[in-house]
């Protein structure tokens, strides 16, 4: 992990929001380099995922975590927390962006750049601040148009 985006809801709109750069303390390769433009150089002095952990912690505990992918960023996060020794819940509960969409809008690819040009939300792709927005932007158009998000909430189990 090199970035982490958060985006909070409450009460039905974005209230908050976290966005750090993140020291993975491995080299990068060009393929998430040339994705991401995130380098060895922007996150020279960023935290490493323990140092920022204790910052992150409450906001993933406070709710339903959403992702676009979230199986993908769930497994990030599982790494993350098992490469740093960091103890923390046995499960999660979570909505994925991609399958609730799979469900509301049949027919249609899911990226989350055709998601966002589909319900006019700004993106700057592969950023993970924008992600995250984005992804917040989208659950809450899914539920403007009659979705009900418990329909979608699923459990990850991280140990």
């Amino acid at each position: 992990m090199s970035a982490i985006g958060i985006t909070k809801i409450s009460d039905g709109v974005i209230t908050d929001s976290l966005f750090s750069y993140v020291n993975p303390e491995v080299p990068f390769d060009s393929f998430n380099i040339e994705l991401t433009g995130i380098d060895d150089f922007t996150v020279a002095d960023a935290p490493t995922f323990s140092e920022l952990w204790e910052t992150i912690k409450p906001w993933m505990e406070s709710g339903v975590l959403v992702a676009h992918n979230a199986v993908f960023d769930l497994s990030v996060l599982k790494a993350c927390l098992t490469a740093y020794n960091i103890t923390w819940k046995k499960s999660v509960r979570y909505l994925c962006t991609v399958q609730a969409g799979r469900k509301l809008l049949p027919g249609m690819k899911h990226n989350l750049n055709i998601l966002c040009d589909y319900y006019g939300i700004p993106l700057d792709h592969h950023k993970a601040d924008s992600d995250s927005r984005a992804c917040a932007e989208i659950l809450l158009r899914y539920i403007a148009d009659g979705a009900n998000e418990k329909d979608f909430i699923r459990t990850y189990r991280l140990t």
